[in-house]
């Protein structure tokens, strides 16, 4: 069904914005891995609202708590389920847009699919259902820290048209590093141009959009299948289902097609024992499955779509009308992006892991 993700670890989330709570059910979790809920929760505070003054302000404190599947503070193998309590709603600052679609948002599309929606602050289309996956993200990375020592680390690159320096992308940023500022970019000069940015598109009552930058490394070479469930298409989807997104490459993307064929190939050496590639313009994927070196993508998120100035739209009878949004909205989506990009690339990993393991090594022919 559409609203669950993964073939072997699977998540299912459930849960409006302005419901009771939301949640997240994970089916295929290896047993005993152990795991506490502030593993969990130390996530979910980097995704929280309210933790900046460039959020919304929103204060929740998101606190997760295990339904079923845990025991003894171990995993059983059997389903886990979390829950996350909505504290402070407040849907009449939704009133308006009961009867009345905001500019691109998905207000009209749900109508216009199941003829019903929840209106408060979207409904099922509100970033607030990511509290799901970035749960189950926080389960899936330990997975993987503990099978192959992997990190994931994504961090903002471009804020409207403040972008970071080539230069500065050249290491793989450290979590202190990506934390330091309320942006979660780590370059200093240019997260505190993207904050005053972000500030700025507040106080006009306005948004702004970008991109946000993702690396993985430790991850093995065999990782993906050939033809449909590509690493890098599995890793595309995964990042397009995201509230907000508009645009996905991996390795060169976009700017390799400016290349030739002998400037774009990443020539093969031997090093450290095994094959590399001199560089990485593939982005750690080739041919759909992995190479062994560090995965690289980025994603783009379009201006949050609810601003709070007039804009022209269509009411529910399809007359014109005018829409003013209220309530508190995120001015620019990605600082609390990062960590579910995270959670959705780590989800895509350990699912892909567990297929390789299933197909390739339990059985010795």
């Amino acid at each position: 069904m559409p609203n669950s993700f993964g073939k072997l670890f699977t998540i299912t989330t459930w849960g409006e914005s302005h419901g009771a709570a939301v949640g997240v059910v994970i089916d295929g979790c290896p047993p005993n891995l152990p795991l506490t809920v502030e593993e969990i929760q130390t996530e979910l505070d980097r995704r929280r609202p309210g933790q900046s003054d460039i959020v919304t302000p929103r204060k929740e404190a998101d606190r997760v708590e295990f339904l079923a599947g845990i025991f003894e503070g171990r995993t059983m193998g059997t389903p886990i389920s979390l829950v996350v309590h909505n504290t402070d709603q407040r849907p009449g600052a939704y009133d308006d847009m009961k009867e009345k679609f905001r500019p691109s948002h998905a207000d009209y599309t749900y109508q216009a699919k199941f003829g019903v929606r929840d209106h408060r602050g979207g409904g099922r289309s509100s970033a607030r259902e990511t509290i799901g996956r970035v749960a189950a993200g926080a389960i899936a990375k330990k997975i993987l820290a503990l099978a192959g020592n992997v990190e994931i680390r994504a961090f903002l690159t471009a804020v409207h048209d403040i972008t970071v320096p080539a230069a500065a992308l050249e290491k793989f940023p450290t979590l202190a590093e990506v934390e330091a500022t309320a942006v979660r970019c780590p370059h200093p000069a240019t997260a505190a141009a993207m904050i005053e940015r972000i500030k700025a598109a507040r106080s006009a009552g306005d948004s702004v959009g970008g991109v946000i930058e993702c690396r993985v490394r430790g991850v093995p070479p065999g990782l993906g299948e050939p033809v449909f469930d590509r690493l890098e298409a599995d890793l595309a989807k995964a990042m397009l289902s995201l509230p907000a997104t508009k645009g996905f490459e991996i390795g060169s993307g976009f700017a390799g097609t400016r290349l030739k064929g002998s400037e774009h190939n990443d020539a093969f050496e031997p090093r450290d024992g095994r094959v590399r590639t001199v560089t990485n313009r593939s982005g750690g994927v080739q041919g759909g499955i992995s190479n062994g070196e560090e995965i690289v993508f980025r994603t783009a998120f379009k201006p949050t779509a609810t601003i709070l100035q007039p804009q022209q739209t269509v009411d529910v009878h399809g007359q014109a009308t005018e829409l003013a949004a209220k309530g508190r909205h995120d001015p620019c989506v990605l600082p609390r992006a990062v960590p579910i990009v995270e959670a959705m690339a780590a989800l895509v990993l350990v699912d892909h892991w567990l297929r390789q393991s299933a197909q390739n090594r339990t059985f010795k022919f």
